[in-house]
């Protein structure tokens, strides 16, 4: 363990309270959560670039106006900084807001402001994707055949987002739960 990462945890368990590790399939389902969401972003990407990405010619002007350009873009950004967020879910910064931060900075997260909007994404996003797998059932008469192959292939990781980050919100929440009294039955 390097110098930096003591203090931080020193700093982490002095801060939160006692709170344990995450565990270390938690740290890679988080981190996963991000890659998952990258491979349909690039693709968006490279639609406001000017790229086809699988479209026939007539159905790629749409998207070529300004204002589909900087929707995809923002969808695309918008879609990593919230699977970013599930990082959070295991490291220091999700115990205690980073300093940086107005107004809130150093102060510690209460677990339920971490658990439920990240089971309420969890859930939608579970349900949101739950479709994916079956891409190649619907028409898609706007896609040449390989771009309709190449795009369904690029939005199937996606239907592991949901679930993923409902793992790490349980790995989260159990170890930030209170703990029980010794009195109280179960």
């Amino acid at each position: 363990m390097t110098t930096v990462e003591a203090v931080t945890t020193t700093t982490t368990a002095t801060t939160a309270g006692s709170v344990a590790p995450p565990p270390r399939w938690a740290v890679r389902a988080a981190h996963l959560t991000t890659l998952v969401v990258l491979p349909s972003g690039l693709w968006r990407i490279a639609l406001v670039l000017g790229f086809p990405a699988g479209y026939l010619d007539e159905s790629f002007v749409d998207f070529q106006t300004p204002g589909a350009k900087i929707w995809m873009l923002t969808l695309s950004v918008v879609c990593e900084l919230l699977a970013f967020l599930t990082i959070g879910l295991v490291r220091p910064w999700g115990e205690v807001v980073p300093r940086w931060i107005p107004l809130i900075g150093g102060r510690a997260v209460r677990p339920t402001a971490a658990v439920v909007p990240a089971a309420v994404g969890a859930v939608a996003l579970t349900l949101m994707w739950a479709g994916v797998p079956w891409w190649w059932t619907y028409p898609h008469a706007d896609m040449t055949d390989t771009g309709n192959i190449v795009v369904g292939i690029l939005y199937q990781p996606l239907v592991l987002w949901g679930p993923l980050l409902a793992a790490v919100t349980v790995s989260y929440y159990r170890r930030h739960r209170s703990p029980r009294s010794p009195g109280v039955a179960s």
